[in-house]
């Protein structure tokens, strides 16, 4: 069985979008069980709440929810367990840089294939503020306005 390859995103963190300026994206492989690939394979993960951390050099992925595969029984493992990220030396040492700064935090964007393996990207955010998130839904209605304009203008 030949492996396809390309990417194809499987898990979007949408609400990351919403409350973080994406300032940075990086691709990290993940550390993951043969259950736990078929679940993702299947769609059934959820990154809403999900964060990474760095601890004693290596970076971890906190509170990302792979749900346990059905045929998994035994082998299943936590649906909430700490994952480990598979990064170089040089981009940890970048990722304590960023963090360090305050304010920054490494949030998981999505989960993707990409070449039959899964790879995850994670971003270097900063929070945004209420008005932060009043002024970008604002931006988003004003261009869906003007994009329906333009539509019934030049039909």
């Amino acid at each position: 069985m030949a492996k396809k390859l390309g990417t194809k995103t499987v898990v979007e963190n949408r609400k990351a979008r919403h409350d973080y300026f994406i300032e940075e994206t990086l691709e990290a492989g993940i550390e993951l069980v043969g259950t736990e690939v078929k679940s993702i394979r299947a769609g059934k993960a959820n990154l809403r709440d999900a964060y990474a951390d760095i601890i004693n050099g290596e970076v971890f992925v906190k509170n990302m929810h792979i749900s346990p595969y059905e045929q998994g029984n035994i082998f299943n493992r936590d649906p909430l367990r700490e994952r480990k990220l598979l990064l170089h030396k040089i981009q940890i040492t970048q990722l304590i840089g960023y963090t360090a700064q305050k304010g920054y935090t490494l949030v998981p964007l999505s989960l993707y294939l990409k070449d039959g393996r899964i790879k995850v990207a994670l971003g270097i955010c900063k929070g945004k503020k209420d008005y932060d998130k009043r002024d970008a839904m604002l931006e988003k209605a004003a261009k869906r306005d003007i994009d329906r304009e333009m539509k019934e203008k030049y039909r």
